[in-house]
């Protein structure tokens, strides 16, 4: 029997006001720790050649959970907050997690 595929969700944008958006991403860690449904992992890259530009990856144990956090009315608070802050709208991926090594 195959293992439950994970899912990730990719959320690309622009902003020059990245410290607020930490802030309001540090908010909604505590509040949605331990959260039944919620995410399992957040990865925050910045663009090396383009500053503003980030990349959050968020995992989930699986696209329902994914689906269930997202029709959750705090998570569509906190990204209409976070959109705010951004100088275009963000753009959304949603992956199936194929395959994953970790390396410590």
């Amino acid at each position: 029997m195959d293992a439950p595929v994970r899912f990730a969700q990719i959320i690309e944008f622009e902003t020059d006001r990245i410290d607020e958006i930490r802030r309001l991403a540090e908010e909604a860690d505590e509040r949605f720790a331990g959260r039944e449904h919620g995410p399992v992992r957040r990865l925050v890259l910045q663009d090396r050649n383009q500053p503003h530009r980030y990349l959050v990856v968020i995992e989930f144990d699986s696209h329902e959970d994914a689906v269930r956090n997202n029709d959750d009315p705090d998570t569509g608070k906190l990204a209409e907050q976070m959109a705010a802050l951004c100088t275009r709208p963000p753009a959304f991926t949603d992956c199936d997690v194929q395959e994953r090594a970790d390396f410590t």
